[in-house]
């Protein structure tokens, strides 16, 4: 039939062929494909046009066996998962599961019908993703210029701030300089008021002196006199009344300027050594082996705080008697102007204490420290008597001095010598957290001292 009509359907031979069954190899009729897509056995098989064929008279033909090229490709392997033809079967493939093209195809369309849906669902997941991308592109691109907006106002603002703060350090300096040059023109105007008055009177004095007569000199003397004296008698600063002390310091804060926190400051401010004082209970006393300190304030020539720090303060901590022996401080800057210097020497005795700053030595320095030992501790009990603390026994003893009668070596309450109230067997103390005054004690007062602590 495919000779006598090599464009009619395979079926029917009485239609034209409008598609062909890419599994079968037929050509097929309209009414032949709705046929062949309603059977049970080829539902699943894959039916084009031909009008989408690439070549309509390619496809209608047969597929031929490589193999055997003579032979269609009619039968399918289920072991080699190929299709073959008659002589395939009889040859090669002679012990291998075979069946009918028409026969398989339903399963293993199904199979790839399967795969196809779950690689169309995983093609539509991919779009959905490449979607969100391109999306998420344009979100980036959004917020980065939005970011880029926010940049440029920050750094308007930012601009505006430090250039209003600009101004107002120029201006603050500007009402420096001319608050100096006022005090300046002031103290000139003063001086060369009291220069001319020196002036008027000593050429006065030299003119009297030179062409007066005895009784003129005479007759003025008491007011020359007077005039001068009193002149020399006027008070007057032999230095300028300001200095040029204007620093600028561009790391410290200067609070915030529209909102923005800005760096940069004048300071006319400086510290002046020989009015920097040293304060703290234990700045001339300290213990040995524990921690100990002062403070150090500075202040400017005007004798007011600095309020600031950051100032070059230097502290040595060294030993009269050994000079080896040095203690190494540490200083801690407050930020107000003040210094807290601690210190922890090892060994007691005179200590020498500089504090230095700008290299010049402030009030008070150097002076003496004067390290005490360390603690000592109590090594008797603290007790109202021996009798009591050793439970009656006779050859406790204690350092305060009190006697019992009946051979007891030790002290009551009530007796010679006792107290009169609880006090330390070591050393007689009557205040409980007061330093031992004993030194290290005998092998003797060791024994009766420890028998009454042991008990």
């Amino acid at each position: 039939s495919r000779g006598r009509a090599a464009a009619g359907c395979d079926l029917c031979a009485d239609g034209a062929a409008a598609g062909r069954c890419l599994t079968c190899g037929l050509r097929l009729c309209r009414f032949c494909c709705r046929a062949h897509r309603r059977q049970k056995k080829t539902a699943s098989h894959a039916v084009t046009e031909l009008e989408n064929a690439k070549d309509c008279s390619q496809a209608g033909k047969p597929l031929l066996c490589p193999s055997h090229p003579s032979e269609e490709l009619q039968l399918f392997c289920e072991q080699c998962d190929q299709p073959v033809c008659r002589d395939c079967v009889l040859g090669r493939h002679r012990q291998h599961p075979c069946d009918f093209a028409a026969n398989v195809i339903h399963r293993h369309g199904d199979a790839l019908r399967e795969l196809l849906q779950s690689s169309q669902q995983r093609l539509d997941t991919l779009e959905d993703v490449l979607s969100q991308v391109d999306e998420m592109g344009g979100a980036v691109r959004s917020r980065a210029e939005a970011v880029a907006a926010e940049i440029c106002l920050f750094a308007r603002g930012y601009v505006k701030a430090i250039e209003e703060h600009r101004d107002r350090l120029l201006k603050q300096l500007e009402d420096l300089k001319v608050q100096k040059e006022n005090l300046l023109h002031l103290q000139k105007a003063q001086l060369q008021q009291l220069l001319l008055d020196m002036r008027t009177g000593v050429e006065f004095t030299e003119h009297l002196l030179m062409s007066g007569s005895d009784v003129e000199i005479l007759v003025s003397k008491g007011v020359v006199s007077s005039r001068l004296t009193q002149l020399n008698s006027l008070a007057y600063s032999t230095h300028p009344s300001v200095d040029d002390r204007i620093q600028f310091s561009p790391h410290e804060r200067a609070g915030q300027c529209c909102g923005y926190e800005v760096f940069g400051a004048i300071l006319n401010k400086v510290v002046d050594p020989a009015r920097c004082t040293l304060h703290g209970e234990d700045l001339h006393s300290a213990r040995q082996n524990q921690l100990s300190g002062f403070t150090l304030l500075c202040r400017d020539a005007a004798g007011e705080r600095m309020g600031r720090g950051g100032d070059a303060v230097r502290v040595t901590i060294t030993h009269k008697d050994k000079r080896d022996c040095a203690v190494k401080p540490t200083v801690c800057d407050n930020g107000d102007g003040t210094y807290c210097i601690s210190y922890s020497p090892e060994e007691p005795g005179l200590y020498a204490v500089c504090v230095c700053v700008k290299g010049q030595h402030v009030q008070g320095s150097p002076f003496t420290l004067v390290v005490k030992p360390r603690f000592r501790e109590h090594q008797g009990v603290f007790h109202c008597c021996t009798f009591c603390s050793s439970g009656g026994q006779k050859a406790a003893r204690c350092a305060c001095g009190g006697t019992m009668p009946g051979g007891y070596q030790g002290c009551g309450h009530g007796h010679k010598g006792h107290p009169g109230c609880h006090h330390w067997s070591c050393c007689g103390q009557v205040k409980e957290s007061s330093e031992c005054l004993c030194g290290p004690p005998s092998d003797t007062s060791q024994r009766s001292l420890l028998r009454t602590v042991a008990l």
